[in-house]
């Protein structure tokens, strides 16, 4: 037996030097995976940096004296005849028969707009072109999928990410663009404006409304002020459980757009708040929570 273990004793060695050994390589060897996933994610931002700078300087210039106007007439006529406005005070969208009878109007109305030429438009006319192709887009991406309970469950290409926004549906310019382009890397860093929240529509009952007629340039301010205020004074904005204050995500989400502290988000909360909601409001500092409704803005 002291023979055998002494046999033994070398390939016990052998194999804890092996074990040993192999520890090293596996921490080598995640070592090496964790950097290069770190590089790759490093690139892959810095990709996206540029790509949204590029987005930014080319849709940018602008014409300040331009007097054009975009006909958004067809628009209107199919906002008449699918959005339904709901005694509960959302505004539901026809897709049904959308898909029977207007994608044909729809799909003209798209080229129309794709056809324009940003930079010679004033920047009001220009907010009102994205936003009015970000909507029709929408609904014509939905309509062409549907029934779907909701937008989130719409996939184009990519199955990695819920719903159309990331994939390029629309051309301006000779730029592809998806609907996260035309809303995160043209409108919000080129305006600026916290309203463009309430302007564009994601098709979900949480989402500020998609107003019963096109926004236009020489009425922009007025019908963006009532999209504001039309959504804070709506439960889908702003409510109360309780004493606490349950907001929006849409709040939380860009926070940095109105302001980026809850009490900033309140002050902006109180400007387009009705009295009621302002009477309840009054010395509120925090919010208690946010939350948003993904369901289908379908008419029913």
């Amino acid at each position: 037996m002291e023979a055998r273990r002494d046999i033994m004793t070398p390939q016990r060695n052998r194999a804890g030097r092996y074990a040993i050994h192999l520890q090293d390589w596996n921490r080598y060897m995640f070592r090496i995976a964790t950097a290069t996933a770190i590089a790759v994610f490093l690139m892959f931002v810095a990709v996206q940096n540029a790509q949204s700078e590029e987005l930014r300087d080319r849709f940018a210039p602008h014409d300040p004296a331009s007097k054009v106007t975009v006909d958004h007439s067809a628009w209107n006529k199919l906002l008449a005849r699918h959005l339904h406005v709901g005694e509960d005070g959302l505004n539901r969208f026809d897709y049904a028969g959308l898909k029977k009878d207007g994608l044909a109007d729809l799909k003209k109305y798209l080229d129309r707009l794709q056809a324009v030429k940003p930079e010679k438009l004033n920047r009001n006319e220009q907010f009102a072109f994205w936003t009015n192709l970000y909507n029709a887009k929408t609904v014509d991406v939905v309509a062409a999928h549907y029934p779907v309970k909701s937008i989130r469950d719409i996939r184009l290409t990519s199955f990695l990410f819920p719903g159309p926004w990331k994939e390029d549906v629309v051309k301006v310019s000779g730029a592809d663009l998806s609907l996260d382009d035309i809303e995160h890397e043209i409108m919000r860093p080129i305006w600026r404006d916290p309203r463009i929240h309430y302007a564009v529509n994601c098709a979900s009952v949480g989402c500020p409304n998609l107003l019963k007629e096109a926004y236009t340039g020489a009425t922009l301010d007025t019908m963006l002020d009532r999209a504001a205020r039309g959504y804070i004074n709506s439960p889908r904005g702003v409510r109360f459980d309780g004493k606490d204050i349950v907001a929006s995500s849409l709040f939380d989400w860009y926070a940095s757009d109105f302001g980026g502290s809850s009490r900033r988000i309140l002050v902006h909360i109180r400007k387009y708040a009705e009295p009621v909601l302002a009477d309840r409001l009054a010395g509120a500092t925090s919010i208690s929570d946010y939350e948003y409704d993904w369901a289908l803005n379908d008419k029913k």
